[in-house]
């Protein structure tokens, strides 16, 4: 029997919105996700479970419809949608556009209304019909062939109603529940009861008289106060009957047949769900859902096999010559604490054959070999992720040269709002396969690629071979996506280089003086446990805790009455911000130990991650990020040594623990911090042409006394601090998109002095003016905007009808060239300084890239020599209208270094 699904998708979105907490739910643009997560979510689930042949989603247009016009007051006194949830249905219509999944809405009419006619419509054609609604009105279309999947908990839990479980709540059978509806009537829409009439009631009444209509018949035989209530309120009864009864015979813009279960489109897909930056979910769809598409077309075809003695050199000259391709997956041993294991096995493959090389067994020759093709630049090799792996051929003596290609990276350039560039997934998107072997059926056969697989495993050289033949194929394809945006030169010649100098700065580390940090440590955890205790002293009650939002809306919002916040689903919010708002406001004791509670604890953990993170030589190796930030920036994580605070004298203490080391060769004199000078805004000044701008920076004067001056109409030395900080504050915002409001917000001041000062801004800086306005339209037109050297980042809400996602989007065009162009000359600065610092012959080195910062470690008696090759390689990073300022600072610890 055909199996009919229908899906009520207002009421299920609503259910999932306050199901899951919209604070834990949000792309990095800003748009809530939880109510199409939760749906999403559902849907995956149900779909698992049901295995529909047919399926619809049905929405409501809008709250008017046939029934308001008869009762004005249908469904009135409903809260106002919370504007976290205002767009997240337009979002749920992408999801089910991308999975080809029919919704249906018609003028006039609720969902339910159209519900209950393809319901009809089913039944017609024999079909079971599953219903999946949290609209109590459903049940009413409840029979032996239509099922109600109604949910119970958020949208985890369905109780699945059938004739026989409506009958054993309600006492009635389905076809009269609208009955027993109108007389005990349906708050949610405003339908109002019977006074003193319950379903216990409604329902013996119907089992005396059969129906509604056989009551009204015999009203006057209805006995006690229910009865004569009942015959006060008839008409209401009678109204509210009219109301929630279901159409069945609503003209729809589509048939039976058109519902049936469709693949979904897999670009499309990926498209949305990369938006929505749901990884995991998407991998539960594939996971869960591969048979209503298939997803793969083929698994992938590997001839190759593990060579042995005497064999790699032969495989090596014929199938990697120059001007050949070989891919490479390397198999590690175990993690050290300063990095990846050493190389154990190596996955190959060329254009045609795939071999597995095991190099714990590898003969003389066969090292000679493996050695002089990898060490040769003029051979081209592709890896996909290759830091790591690069780093395990190392620790083993086998250096690298000649990688034309990373796919992590060219997939990072061509889509670089995706979450996530897993080889698997890329394989799938681009080569239509799946890294498995053609041989194995059903997909038994998937191979996971692990550093710590046995080499001379025979599941490790099948993985090994198939993962590299993936990497082959998908370079070839990315190359292409890569010519198409004209960014293969980004690609050659500032990430794959970037490669090799971030693998030597995670190799060489920062040396921590581990005592004092400890001892930094244990005074952060002194001040959490006395700021705790003013707390508790403030309110005279030692069993608050202080990190439970319940607790503090409590003593808050209640023992102390102070004035409530903005409100959640869980209550007043006690977030930072509110929080330092509220105290500002009143100065509350309890308020101000809470704050510095909370700066405590986060310094803490922060000492306690460093603390961890201490390898056995005494320093911390971060690990950089090339594919994190769609911008271009890199990250650092494990321990993200990007985010040490350097603003506040606690964050300040904590560089002071990151010192001057030594290697083998012997200790080092100093570190080195070199910055560049408000990079932002001399981009800024760069590609807005801005006169004003420019002759601040040509002529060296502090540029925000200089705007200053211009915005208010007076001479540079009447610019008051304050002055100057709202100028700074504006200048910065509006390469970030700032609007008045947000301006205002950040500034204390109303939203008309903010949108004055801008005003004010843009009459002096009218170059600043027309630049923003012109990227964002230039962006609209073409889909993405540029950063200086190419890198390009897609923006499709610039044409939504959501005007949330329109306007984040818009900001994002605004920032992205300048922010991105910024890590680009970063970029582009650490290159040409390694470089430098190589053919000088010097040993000192890089060890840090924060931002706009490069920490150095120096060699004694080479500072003067290294600060000239730095100014003068970060200098030169770009040629641009304005000078490319660089500040310095030398010193034993990285505090010290700050200038």
């Amino acid at each position: 029997m055909s199996r009919l699904l229908l899906l009520d998708g207002h009421s299920l979105a609503y259910r999932a919105f306050y199901a899951l907490p919209v604070e834990n739910f949000s792309t990095t643009t800003g748009q809530s996700t939880n109510a199409v997560y939760g749906f999403t979510s559902m849907l995956i689930n149900v779909l698992r479970d049901e295995a529909p042949t047919h399926l619809a989603v049905a929405f409501d247009v809008s709250r008017q419809t046939f029934r308001t016009e008869q009762y004005a007051e249908y469904k009135a006194g409903r809260a106002s949608t919370p504007s976290e949830f205002v767009g997240q249905v337009d979002l749920v219509k992408e999801v089910l556009d991308a999975l080809r999944i029919s919704h249906v809405e018609v003028d006039g009419f609720e969902a339910d209304d159209v519900i209950a006619t393809l319901t009809s419509q089913g039944r017609e054609q024999g079909m079971e019909v599953l219903i999946c609604s949290g609209d109590r009105d459903a049940f009413q279309l409840v029979d032996e062939l239509t099922t109600l999947l109604y949910p119970v908990r958020g949208v985890s839990e369905m109780w699945r109603m059938t004739p026989e479980k409506v009958e054993e709540k309600y006492g009635v059978r389905p076809e009269l529940y609208s009955d027993l509806a109108a007389m005990v009537g349906e708050s949610s829409d405003n339908l109002p009861g019977v006074p003193g009439v319950g379903p216990k009631t409604a329902a013996k009444w119907l089992g005396q008289y059969g129906d509604l209509a056989g009551i009204v018949d015999h009203a006057d035989r209805l006995t006690g106060k229910a009865g004569q209530a009942l015959r006060d309120h008839l008409d209401q009864v009678l109204r509210n009957r009219r109301l929630n009864q279901l159409v069945g015979d609503v003209d729809l813009p589509v048939s039976i047949d058109d519902l049936a279960v469709r693949g979904w489109d897999r670009e499309e897909v990926h498209r949305v769900f990369d938006g929505l930056e749901f990884r995991v979910l998407r991998d539960r769809l594939f996971s869960t859902l591969e048979s209503a598409e298939t997803e793969a077309e083929e698994g992938i075809e590997v001839a190759g096999r593990s060579l042995g003695p005497g064999e790699l050199g032969p495989w090596l000259d014929e199938h990697a010559g120059v001007g050949a391709r070989v891919a490479l997956v390397v198999h590690a041993g175990p993690r050290t604490t300063t990095g990846p294991g050493e190389a154990t096995a190596v996955g190959l493959a060329g254009a045609e054959h795939a071999a597995y090389v095991d190099l714990l067994d590898l003969d003389a020759d066969g090292e000679r070999a493996l050695a002089n093709f990898l060490a040769d630049a003029g051979r081209e090799k592709v890896l996909h992720d290759a830091k790591g792996q690069l780093r395990s051929l190392g620790s083993r003596g086998l250096p690298v040269r000649g990688v034309v290609s990373d796919t992590a990276l060219a997939a990072y350039l061509v889509r670089p709002d995706q979450r996530s560039y897993d080889l698997a997934d890329l394989a799938l998107r681009y080569l239509r396969r799946e890294l498995r072997l053609d041989d194995e059926p059903d997909g038994q056969g998937q191979l996971e690629l692990g550093l710590g697989e046995e080499p001379g495993d025979p599941a490790a050289a099948r993985s090994a071979m198939v993962h590299a033949r993936a990497v082959h194929d998908l370079s070839i394809a990315l190359d292409d996506e890569l010519s198409d945006e004209e960014e293969q030169s980004l690609l050659r010649d500032v990430e794959l280089p970037l490669v090799e100098v971030l693998l030597g700065m995670e190799q060489a580390g920062i040396a921590v003086d581990l005592p004092a940090l400890e001892r930094l440590e244990a005074e952060f955890a002194d001040a959490m446990a006395q700021a705790q205790q003013d707390a508790w002293d403030a309110i005279g009650d030692d069993t608050v805790n202080l990190g439970s939002p319940k607790q503090l809306q409590v003593v808050l919002f209640e023992t102390l009455a102070l004035p409530r916040t903005r409100r959640t689903k869980t209550g007043y919010t006690t977030d930072a911000d509110a929080l330092a708002a509220l105290h500002a406001q009143t100065e509350h004791p309890f308020l101000g130990a809470l704050l510095r509670h909370r700066d405590v604890t986060r310094l803490r953990v922060t000492a306690e991650g460093l603390i961890k993170s201490v390898a056995d030589d005494g320093r911390i190796h971060t690990t950089y990020q090339q594919t994190i930030a769609a911008t271009g920036r890199l990250s650092s994580t494990e321990p993200n040594l990007q985010n040490i605070p350097i603003r506040t004298e606690e964050g300040r203490r904590i560089r002071e623990i990151f010192v001057v080391g030594r290697d083998a060769d012997g200790p080092f004199e100093s570190l080195m911090s070199a910055d560049y000078s408000q990079i932002e805004m001399r981009i800024m000044a760069h590609l807005s042409g801005d006169e004003g701008l420019i002759e601040a920076f040509r002529t060296g004067e502090d540029l925000h006394r200089f705007v200053g001056s211009r915005v208010f109409g007076v001479e540079p030395g009447e610019v008051s601090p304050a002055m100057r900080s709202k100028v700074k504050a504006m200048s910065y915002g509006l390469a970030y998109g700032l609007s008045a409001f947000g301006l205002s917000k950040q500034l204390g001041i109303s939203t008309g002095e903010a949108k004055e000062l801008m005003d004010e801004y843009f009459e002096r800086f009218g170059g600043v003016r027309d630049y923003l306005r012109d990227v964002v339209a230039e962006a609209r037109r073409s889909g993405f905007t540029e950063t200086l050297l190419g890198r390009r980042r897609y923006l499709p809400d610039l044409t939504s009808d959501n005007r949330q996602r329109r306007e984040m989007a818009e900001r994002m065009a605004l920032n992205a060239p300048i922010q991105g162009s910024a890590a680009d000359l970063v970029k582009v600065a650490m290159l040409r300084t390694e470089e430098a610092l190589r053919s000088a012959g010097v040993r000192s080195r890089m060890l840090l890239q924060v931002h706009d910062e490069l920490v150095l470690e120096i060699a004694p008696g080479e500072a003067a020599e290294v600060e000239g090759i730095v100014r003068e390689q970060m200098g030169a990073a770009a040629t641009l209208t304005v000078p490319l300022d660089v500040s310095v600072g030398v010193g034993r610890s990285w505090h010290e270094a700050a200038h």
